[in-house]
């Protein structure tokens, strides 16, 4: 068969990086990376691929080494310093806790909810229609406003299109602020005139980039008047995004007018005596960079925004800062989990309540969630008694401990909750919740992966559980380890579910050790003949080869063979009575180390 080329291995993994697919493409760029051929691009996105996978020591690596062979640059010295940051949030998450609206939320954008009060918001999504006009750059529905309900606990639900003015318009409306008395309307919408707008081509698609403009609308009665924010120049910038001040006499919005500090940057409007808005004004060099700052919002003295320009996780990265117009204190990153490797914004606080606690939601497209842009509600709260998680981590084989482990805390969904590098004594703690469910992973080159569930508890003072993470090492010539819980339906070689999750390990361990080379070997229970056993256990073999290869592994770094049922775990031989429990522990698959 073959070798791909370099290029055609390039635009898979991009297209798993477009379509968010990043164990994919981290799988994939890992091996283009080391082909001597490979473009300056896919470094660059194989850091990418890293940092939004968490793994940001790693991409660090990558972005220095990018940096050492095509010279350094502001934007990836930027990404340096927010990948060793990035390590310090994640070792120590916020006390936040992050819910998906699932009720809300599509495989389409959904995003900025704003609460108006008595129960009910609005939000921003793309309308599932069949029919209608598209957008060139998404493919989906124009974006419209939706009104919702906001029930027990901030969840999210009843979704409903607003009908007629403020939403209608021929291309993007949304989002929206609205004034305290709920009797104004700051909606922001792409400008449906004719501009001499740019052109843009990517991943097989062409559209126009239209700019945005911000309209204000007035209840009056059962209708609405429409006016145009004095300040809009759609064929010049794009300008929306707003948020008012507690007091309604400071608008505060984004736009890349001429005279910012570079990129989109946060600008504001003081109202005047005869209700007019003042000529915009620059937010100052404390907020704004010579990137792209955006989405303000204002809780009190205290203005947030999202930024890729400030020093963050990637992306957009949610920011504080506390003050009014120009003078601001220097922004503060909100962290994680807060924050991720994507982009983060539209941050609003609720409802606050005792004892500091308070609630809130913001928006992001990271990984896990139900697609594109989804929002996420928020609350915080002091943590009951302490409950410390003390993991250390050991060789399985020798009991040796294994410092510097990378070791990650996971919640119930599967949710990266804390990730960290245990220290010189292979140490590393967490602070968890009570009455959740966690897990607990181990990783480190040359060793498999070792991974413990922590069932959920509730004491009544400070307590700390103890985890021990043992790591079987890989690899030396002739070693040979079971992959313990994959198994084959009876007469049956694709792979299931259950062994697919096994083999995406077997993936990460080639993938981290690029030496590697194995034999997949695949053995049968006793039922059926030996000459027939022999070819469906090849066949399984060749299964799992096939689908290592599908993840990215080279296929000449692994071996298919098929033993047939010449190697029974037990006495489940021709003519032996057995348990399908029995039968189903002889259907395994093997490897066999060749070559490290």
């Amino acid at each position: 068969m073959r070798k791909p080329r370099t290029s055609d291995m390039e635009r898979l993994a991009e297209s798993y990086l477009y379509l968010n697919q990043y164990e994919l493409a981290e799988n994939w760029y890992a091996r283009i990376v080391r082909q001597p051929d490979a473009s300056k691009d896919a470094h660059l996105n194989y850091a990418e691929a890293l940092k939004q996978r968490g793994k940001y020591a790693a991409a660090k690596e990558q972005y220095q080494q990018y940096a050492s062979r095509y010279g350094e640059s502001d934007a990836v010295t930027r990404a340096i310093r927010g990948a060793d940051s990035a390590q310090v949030w994640m070792k120590n998450p916020t006390y936040h806790r992050l819910r998906n609206q699932s009720d809300v939320n599509t495989e389409r954008a959904d995003f900025s909810y704003f609460p108006t009060g008595a129960g009910t918001g609005l939000y921003v999504t793309e309308p599932h229609r069949i029919l209608g006009s598209k957008s060139g750059m998404t493919g989906e529905s124009y974006l419209r406003v939706y009104s919702v309900e906001e029930g027990e606990n901030g969840t999210l639900g009843n979704p409903n299109a607003i009908f007629g003015e403020p939403n209608d318009g021929r291309y993007h409306i949304g989002p929206v602020a609205v004034d305290a008395a709920g009797e104004k309307y700051y909606v922001t919408r792409t400008y449906p005139g004719k501009t001499d707008a740019e052109r843009f081509r990517a991943f097989g698609q062409k559209w126009r980039k239209q700019n945005l403009e911000l309209l204000i609308y007035s209840k009056e009665g059962d209708s609405w008047k429409v006016e145009n924010f004095s300040y809009n120049n759609a064929k010049e910038y794009s300008l929306g995004h707003a948020a008012l001040s507690e007091d309604g006499k400071v608008l505060y919005f984004a736009s890349d007018m001429p005279g910012g500090k570079g990129g989109v940057d946060i600008w504001y409007s003081e109202l005047q005596g005869d209700g007019s808005w003042g000529s915009p004004q620059n937010a100052g060099d404390a907020i704004n960079t010579d990137a792209d700052e955006m989405f303000p919002g204002v809780d009190g003295g205290t203005l947030y925004f999202s930024s890729n320009g400030h020093i963050g996780m990637g992306g957009l990265d949610i920011f504080k800062t506390t003050g009014q117009k120009a003078s601001f204190t220097k922004p503060v990153n909100l962290g994680y989990p807060l924050n991720s490797a994507s982009d983060d914004f539209a941050y609003v606080v609720s409802h606050r309540g005792d004892n500091g606690s308070y609630t809130g939601y913001l928006s992001s497209n990271r990984s896990g969630g139900a697609g594109s842009d989804d929002i996420y509600s928020f609350g915080y709260s002091k943590p009951c008694a302490k409950i410390l998680v003390k993991t250390i981590v050991r060789d399985k084989k020798t009991g040796e401990l294994l410092p510097y482990a990378n070791v990650t805390l996971f919640g119930a969904n599967n949710e990266v909750i804390s990730r960290g590098i245990a220290n010189d004594k292979a140490e590393i703690s967490f602070t968890v919740d009570c009455n959740t469910d966690y897990r607990v992973l181990g990783e480190k080159e040359k060793y498999h992966e070792d991974t413990k569930p922590l069932s959920a508890v509730n004491p009544t003072r400070d307590t700390t559980l103890q985890v021990a993470l043992n790591l079987q090492p890989a690899f030396k010539v002739g070693d040979k380890f079971v992959l313990e819980d994959i198994y084959y339906d009876f007469d049956k070689h694709f792979i299931r579910k259950d062994a697919a999750e096994i083999l995406d390990r077997l993936v990460a361990t080639m993938r981290d050790n690029p030496t590697l080379k194995i034999q997949l070997s695949s053995h049968t229970d006793s039922r059926g003949t030996h000459k027939y056993n022999e070819g469906l256990s090849q066949r399984r073999a060749q299964a799992a080869v096939d689908y290592l290869v599908s993840r990215g592994i080279a296929r000449d770094r692994m071996v298919a063979k098929g033993y047939g049922e010449t190697r029974l775990t037990n006495r489940c031989a021709d003519g032996v009575s057995c348990t399908a429990a029995e039968h189903q522990a002889n259907r395994r698959t093997e490897v066999e180390v060749l070559e490290f």
